[in-house]
């Protein structure tokens, strides 16, 4: 599910961390229901008046999940929960301490594969290598191992709700 709340101007705002003050008007997060949303103006019936409807509101919708799932992955990596680089997620690999991978959307399937030797994991595809590699203070990051934890079930409920865009 996403929030949005109506902002001061009376226009719909996107609070995908459900922290903003006002009454909630939440959503299934899928592109069809938003869609379907806005054209039959479900957010002016739920406002109990007009409302401005921002014309990027998908876009902002994706940005703010994006930059939760970034968060979320930052937690982690500053808690010693997740690593990144090859060699790392190969050691983390090696000693059992993995429950999740993260592999960069524009990284190589065949290369998860091989990094994996035929072992499953849940693996999510949902940032660019830049946007991993941001997390971790590098320019790409390909691979990133996270450990058995919370931070595991939040990571995979943002993927969730960021998939409902068709963006994983």
């Amino acid at each position: 599910m996403i929030r949005f709340v109506i902002g001061p101007m009376r226009e719909v705002v996107p609070d995908p961390g459900g922290r903003l003050p006002g009454r909630g008007l939440w959503l299934v997060a899928q592109d069809d229901v938003l869609r379907k949303a806005l054209k039959q103006g479900a957010f002016a019936r739920a406002a109990r008046g007009s409302v401005g409807v921002p014309d990027h509101l998908r876009a902002l919708v994706v940005s703010g999940l994006r930059n939760r799932l970034i968060d979320f992955l930052g937690f982690a990596r500053r808690s010693g929960e997740a690593v990144a680089g090859r060699e790392a997620v190969l050691d983390w690999l090696r000693n059992g301490k993995v429950e999740l991978l993260i592999q960069a959307s524009d990284g190589s399937p065949a290369e998860r594969s091989r990094l994996t030797g035929g072992r499953e994991f849940p693996v999510l595809t949902p940032l660019t290598a830049a946007e991993l590699g941001g997390v971790f203070g590098r320019e790409r990051a390909v691979h990133v191992a996270v450990s058995p934890g919370r931070m595991v079930s939040s990571l995979q409920a943002e993927a969730a709700r960021l998939a409902g865009f068709g963006m994983v």
